[in-house]
């Protein structure tokens, strides 16, 4: 009983820490529950994933596909509080703007949005819709499936990332300390990976594999970028790699949709 109590504080403790969505009790923390919050962010994105593709199937049945997924997009920010989309406007203004590792972690660490932030958000967000609704074209209920694929099984990709690359920048002063420079951790992992399984039980099309390992090779050109440059990964590095791969799990099922 008390293993199962505590296996529900971790998972509560990775929904607060991703979205917005109120938990109905208190729960303690410390960087021990935080740390072992970890392998349920895959869960996390499961769960994300399912209420995007019921307010896209539900906006699609009262306007079109097109308004669906605008719709779903802004409930997607609203849910989590930006939380990754931020992440990734932060990385693509300190790459972009920035030249050498300390230039780039301070950029980083600037609340303000720049230019090569607001181009890339703009890009990504364009990417996302109209992968979207192409796969929306041709089958609105497996692209319903895809969605939440996508959400978990990038959100599973980008933990990965904690334990095959160092985190580099200030640990005692950032929020991800007590995930920052994990062991390999096997049980975590596949905890984390159940999420996926049970999303490809939804669409069992082994195709898809494709976009799923699509998806990780993005993570692991995004983790050779980082390295070469900063010399490892930081909190905003692991929300860009979040968007990234879930663009890029869409990308991959146009792919295999169209030519396999």
């Amino acid at each position: 009983m008390k293993t199962l109590k505590n296996e529900l504080i971790y998972l509560a403790t990775a929904l607060m820490f991703f979205t917005r969505i109120p938990v109905p009790f208190t729960i303690p923390y410390s960087g021990e529950i935080m740390n072992k919050s970890q392998k349920y962010f895959a869960w996390v994105g499961l769960l994300v994933g399912i209420i995007n593709a019921m307010i896209l199937y539900l906006s699609t049945l009262l306007f079109n596909l097109e308004i669906g997924i605008v719709v779903m997009m802004i409930s997607s920010v609203l849910l989590t509080g930006a939380f990754h989309e931020d992440g990734f406007t932060d990385m693509c203004d300190s790459f972009g703007g920035g030249y050498g590792k300390e230039k780039i972690l301070t950029i980083m660490k600037d609340s303000r949005v720049g230019a090569y932030g607001t181009i890339g958000i703009i890009l990504l967000f364009a990417l996302k819709f109209f992968s979207i609704q192409a796969l929306g074209t041709v089958d609105l209920t497996k692209t319903l499936a895809v969605i939440i694929l996508a959400h978990s099984s990038s959100r599973f990709i980008s933990g990965t990332m904690i334990y095959t690359h160092q985190y580099v920048t200030d640990i005692d002063v950032s929020k991800s300390k007590p995930l920052a420079n994990k062991p390999l951790d096997g049980i975590a992992l596949l905890v984390g990976f159940i999420s996926v399984f049970i999303a490809f039980t939804l669409i069992p099309d082994w195709r898809l594999i494709f976009a799923f390992a699509l998806a990780y090779i993005g993570k692991i050109y995004l983790g050779w970028y980082f390295k070469k440059h900063i010399g490892g990964y930081t909190g905003d590095c692991l929300g860009a790699v979040q968007q990234v791969c879930e663009v890029l799990f869409y990308l991959g099922t146009m792919i295999v949709w169209k030519f396999i």
